[in-house]
């Protein structure tokens, strides 16, 4: 085990974890103050997740919305990054520990931002993923482009109609802005970039299906932005079905239970998941470890009006990760969030008590989600519009909040490719992307039977794991 301390060092330290919106914010947001940061992340990039759907339908590559971190941070001189998944926060001596493979790293803290995120809910069907990726990692986006593809190639070498009719349905579950977004993508890959690519089967035949439980497209957005949505999905041929709730998922599809109780079928060997998130483990964590601070059903932290939690005035909760009224889980929301915290913390090196702090307040700058090219919804206030100017402010929106001049210009040079004409930049798939999951879970069980076996024996399981390892291999050399 490693220590990162500065005990020569009598600047005010401060710990970020996480390197989306709200931990990258953060950091910048320090630059010029006088304190050192240690950026803490389970990845070596800074994500542009509300892009990541393009990724998966093979329109922008991975660097474009994923620039490393270390880089994006390079000029910084008093920011420090480490690679490592965040195991424990301790509150009272002030230390985060953090793990890579297996090296546990212990960074001690003066002050503390918590920016983790939400991840993929799936309301404690957990094995749905295993058929239904999500869409919140660049694993997720590329699993899911080699499902869309490697489905329209099966389809070419299908023998019989109905193995062909599964292989070209494509199931989206939730109609929020990532559901939206990637039915209408995946609809027009299937009737323009695909068209006349394969002999025996038609990809204009595909049907798309996005199925909602509630009983609205995009339903924050209200009845005239959801209808003007579902009209532009329709016209596109994807078949919106509202009331549905989704019951089970396998290989072959997915069960539908609708209002009146009926439970139907739908078969599908490409599923995506939308419906949910939940909040990364350490809000639980935060909340058991401070007192009197909550969490609610999601597992966001329910914050004090400054987004600390309860006893502890220097530890910020901000993003995804935190529960404040009207503050939507978009980045708009991390990125002030993070911003806010980075300015208390400087006012603390000035003076300020924590008992001065003015509360935060967000400032909604707006919605909106594109169904199709040269169509999106847009929600600024009370102002309510879609279609063509709505597509154009959501391409301007999300462009400025991308990093990197670089990625800025490639990405301007794929969309028009893409959105001007037919071809997609991005269409290369392998087979790894597709059975790396199962992989990872038949990796997952082999050391879930391996501490059940180091719990009855009454060894810990971690070093029991390592002992069985190094004993298979030792067996493995003396038979060679």
């Amino acid at each position: 085990m490693s220590t990162q301390s500065a005990e020569e060092n009598h600047r005010h330290r401060v710990v970020v974890i996480g390197s989306g919106f709200g931990g990258l914010f953060g950091t910048k947001h320090l630059k010029h103050a006088d304190v050192d940061v240690t950026l803490i992340s389970k990845t070596s990039t800074h994500l542009f997740q509300p892009l990541l759907y393009q990724v998966a339908t093979g329109i922008l590559s991975v660097g474009e919305i994923a620039p490393a971190t270390r880089l994006v941070l390079r000029k910084q001189k008093n920011a420090q990054v480490l690679l490592g998944d965040v195991i424990d926060i301790d509150l009272e001596h002030k230390t985060v520990t953090s793990q890579l493979l297996n090296t546990n790293t212990i960074t001690s803290f003066d002050s503390l931002i918590v920016a983790t995120g939400a991840q993929q809910s799936y309301f404690g069907n957990d094995q749905f993923a295993t058929y239904a990726p999500g869409m919140k990692t660049i694993d997720d986006a590329l699993e899911l482009r080699a499902r869309i593809l490697g489905a329209f190639e099966g389809a070419e070498l299908a023998v019989t109609q109905d193995v062909r009719d599964r292989l070209l349905t494509f199931v989206v579950i939730g109609a929020g802005p990532t559901g939206v977004e990637l039915a209408g993508q995946i609809a027009e890959l299937a009737d323009r970039t695909l068209e006349g690519t394969f002999h025996n089967i038609d990809p204009r035949d595909a049907r798309v299906i996005l199925v909602e439980g509630a009983g609205a497209v995009l339903g924050p957005m209200g009845p005239k932005l959801g209808g003007k949505a579902k009209r532009r999905l329709e016209k596109m041929g994807v078949e919106i079905q509202l009331n549905a709730m989704v019951t089970n998922v396998d290989a072959h599809g997915v069960t539908v239970k609708d209002a009146d109780g009926t439970v139907r079928r739908i078969e599908s060997s490409c599923k995506v998941w939308s419906a949910g998130v939940q909040a990364s483990p350490l809000g639980k964590m935060l909340a058991e470890r401070s007192d009197g601070t909550e969490t609610d059903r999601a597992g966001r932290v329910i914050v004090e009006p400054d987004l600390t939690i309860k006893g502890h005035p220097n530890v910020f909760v901000v993003g995804d990760l935190m529960s404040v009224p009207n503050v939507p889980g978009q980045a708009q929301g991390a990125i002030q969030g993070a911003t806010y915290a980075a300015k208390q913390i400087k006012a603390g090196l000035e003076g300020q008590a924590p008992q001065d702090r003015k509360p935060f307040k967000y400032f909604n700058k707006g919605s909106m989600a594109t169904v199709s090219r040269f169509s999106a919804v847009c929600q600024v206030g009370k102002l309510e519009f879609g279609g063509f100017i709505a597509w154009l402010a959501w391409l301007a929106l999300h462009l400025y909040y991308l990093v990197g001049y670089r990625s800025r210009i490639i990405t301007v040079i794929q969309w028009f490719v893409t959105f001007l004409g037919r071809t997609r930049g991005q269409m290369a798939a392998t087979e790894q992307w597709v059975f790396a999951r199962l992989a990872v879970e038949a990796v997952q069980a082999d050391q879930q039977d391996a501490d059940e076996l180091a719990a009855a024996l009454g060894a810990p399981p971690a070093e029991n794991g390592k002992a069985a390892a190094r004993t298979e291999k030792a067996a493995d050399r003396k038979v060679g």
